[in-house]
């Protein structure tokens, strides 16, 4: 089996519309796949499956109820099964340990091809755990620059959870890193390679199966809600980052341009390669499945030498790939002008309308927060 955890470090890049949509892809290859809703406190991703709110979940499970097995439920697509989460109880990192244990515990002996993991946002150690479950999990960004910062600042977090969870508890290396950790200030100042080189010092067996972690440690990353090509190079910013200050290679599977057929597919309730399966925001995701199913599977402390080649080729194909798809978005537009459907001057026209609307959608949702600070204000004065 192959896990592939999906996180963000950010809400509101489409994690969830690339879990799901992967998953769906994969089965229509062939392969055996479970998609786990782990967003436990905000569960929704039987919305973007289409799938009729869950009677049984993560949820209820870990309060009790029934048996693992009992949750991992079938659904309509071809050889995907679903295991929801459940809005009802406390989020994921309000979980006690043992509670996390047994989800790890359970996930790792699932019978099927792939394990997808829609996780929630944020850097909480099980987030953290659940994704080091697989050296090759993926982090989706979108272009602005918070969101390549929290991709950054999550694959940060999860390279000191790598090397801290690697340590033996009594080794000397935990004990130097327990004390670096107290200085915060000493933590932002040294990068990833400089502390190996430290620990090299303090603890050369210990640091040795850190470093061998390091090097087998590939995520893999998606860049989504692209307008244009050159939103593809952020992903380029944020493998410099990771190379000079964390030690860490990434691997790009590939981009997404933003698609307002996505919300028109998610009203209906359909994944989108389901809504529109030759749209070429479905098109992406297919060529992100071949590149997994081609891809081979990594495990922690195997002996691995990545090659290089496949690194950097991945991120010439992702900037290809970017090019490619815009062209085929220009050229459906120009189709749509060539053809007299639409002419400049409706297309001028439509823009104009709903920057007219979106202004005034801004200006309502400034005035109803208005009136809510001085509601609550009232309120809390009485």
């Amino acid at each position: 089996m192959q896990i592939i955890p999906v996180a963000s470090g950010k809400g509101g890049v489409g994690k969830s519309l690339l879990s799901a949509n992967l998953a769906i892809a994969l089965g229509q290859a062939g392969k055996r796949v479970v998609l786990a809703d782990l967003d436990l406190g905000a569960s929704n991703l039987h919305l973007v499956l289409g799938q009729p709110s869950p009677k049984h979940g993560l949820g209820t499970w870990l309060l009790g109820n029934g048996n693992f097995a009992d949750i991992i439920q079938p659904t309509e697509y071809e050889n995907l099964s679903f295991i929801a989460g459940d809005s009802e109880i406390p989020g994921l990192t309000a979980l006690k340990a043992p509670q996390r244990s047994k989800i790890i515990k359970n996930f790792k002996n699932i019978d099927c091809d792939y394990l997808i993991i829609d996780l929630g946002a944020g850097t909480h150690q099980i987030i953290l755990d659940l994704f080091l479950l697989s050296p090759q999990g993926i982090v989706v960004s979108a272009p602005a620059v918070t969101a390549t910062l929290n991709a950054y600042l999550f694959l940060k977090n999860a390279v000191f959870r790598l090397m801290n969870s690697t340590f033996k508890t009594s080794s000397e290396a935990a004990k130097w890193f327990r004390e670096l950790k107290k200085s915060s200030s000493a933590m932002q100042k040294l990068y990833i390679p400089q502390m190996m080189q430290e620990l090299v010092k303090v603890d050369p067996k210990n640091s040795e199966a850190v470093m061998r972690n390091l090097k087998i440690f590939r995520p893999r990353l998606v860049m989504n809600m692209i307008d244009d090509p050159k939103d593809a190079d952020k992903a380029l910013r944020i493998r410099r980052s990771c190379k000079e200050y964390l030690g860490i290679d990434l691997e790009h599977l590939g981009v997404l341009y933003r698609d307002s057929l996505e919300d028109k597919a998610l009203a209906s309730r359909l994944p989108i390669i389901i809504y529109k399966p030759q749209n070429i925001l479905s098109q992406a995701i297919y060529r992100i499945a071949e590149k997994i199913l081609s891809s081979e599977t990594l495990a922690f402390g195997a002996e691995f030498e990545p090659p290089a080649d496949n690194v950097n080729n991945s991120f010439d194909v992702a900037t290809e790939e970017a090019e490619e798809d815009y062209e085929a978005k220009m050229a459906g537009l120009r189709d749509l002008l060539g053809s007299g459907a639409l002419t400049e001057g409706e297309l001028v026209e439509t823009i104009k309308t709903l920057s007219y609307e979106l202004t005034q959608v801004r200006k309502e949702n400034t005035l109803l927060k208005s009136k809510l600070v001085k509601a609550a204000q009232q309120g809390y004065k009485v």
